[in-house]
């Protein structure tokens, strides 16, 4: 140190201070904290943009927008948690809502064809077969029987495959309502009766089938959609409802809308050696 003058001291001393301060980074330790933190993707929906920037922005969004909607109040939020499965509704009875508005819409075009075919002059033999106004018609006429048939043709093919009606907690039809329960009563004793074991041992747990029956009581399909754990037990289940059947035939008010029924249920072998069974949407 004595071979050093006091001026190349200082010098050294502030290079190495001024070192430490560049190499040193301050962060807020919330933010920091934030960065190992598993924080769901949150996606914002506006329908409006400024040009107005917010002083402290609470999201990135694709557009510069300083508030929406009631902006005292701040952004929506859920009050729960992220969850990976949100469903609305009942699915099954959604989705046969839109087929039969789908099957209105296509019987009103198929009308509409037959109505303007209808009111067509007929071709006229004197008129020349040049004449551009015969040609544009008869070609216009061309174009309707062609969509006619394709629109028969997919209403033909609709009708050639069995029709589908879906039982879920929302189906309100009495005559629905009425079959299915005497299905579940005839499934559920029959489970009890012939409650599942192996080994001795009874089992135990629960799972989700579908269950398709046909217009005559018979049942075509089983199928577990959420096992219980032990494919010996799924297998008993299947069992146990394939030997119930057949149930009763279709009423005429059920066949008017339907050729089978499709049942989503959940099947619980209780400890108490009984089936209970109930209507789930999945």
């Amino acid at each position: 140190m004595k071979s050093f003058s006091t001026l190349q001291i200082a010098l050294g001393a502030s290079a190495l201070v001024h070192a430490v301060v560049l190499t040193t980074r301050f962060v807020d330790p919330a933010s920091f904290e934030r960065i190992f933190q598993d924080t769901p993707l949150e996606v914002i929906l506006v329908n409006a943009k400024s040009s107005e920037k917010p002083d402290v922005a609470k999201a990135i969004a694709q557009r510069t927008l300083a508030g929406g909607g009631e902006l005292e109040k701040g952004r929506a939020t859920s009050p729960l948690p992220p969850s990976a499965l949100t469903e609305l509704g009942d699915a099954a009875e959604d989705a046969q809502r839109k087929v039969d508005a789908l099957q209105e819409q296509q019987m009103q075009l198929l009308a509409q064809i037959k109505n303007q075919l209808a009111t067509m002059p007929p071709p006229d033999p004197k008129r020349p077969s040049n004449d551009p106004a015969q040609g544009e018609r008869e070609e216009k006429r061309k174009q309707l029987i062609k969509i006619l048939a394709e629109i028969e043709k997919r209403i033909s093919e609709e009708n050639a495959r069995p029709k589908k009606r879906y039982i879920s907690p929302a189906t309100r039809e009495e005559v629905y309502a009425v079959y299915y329960d005497q299905l579940r009563r005839k499934i559920e004793d029959r489970g009890t009766t012939h409650f599942p074991e192996q080994a001795g041992k009874k089992l135990y747990g629960e799972l989700t089938m579908i269950v398709t029956v046909n217009f005559d009581g018979k049942i075509l399909a089983t199928e577990v959609v959420e096992t219980s754990g032990s494919l010996t037990l799924d297998r008993r289940a299947q069992s146990i409802v394939m030997g119930t059947g057949p149930f009763d035939r279709f009423s005429d008010a059920m066949r008017r809308k339907a050729d089978q029924i499709v049942v989503v249920s959940r099947f619980k072998f209780t400890r108490d050696e009984t089936l209970e069974t109930r209507l789930t949407n999945r």
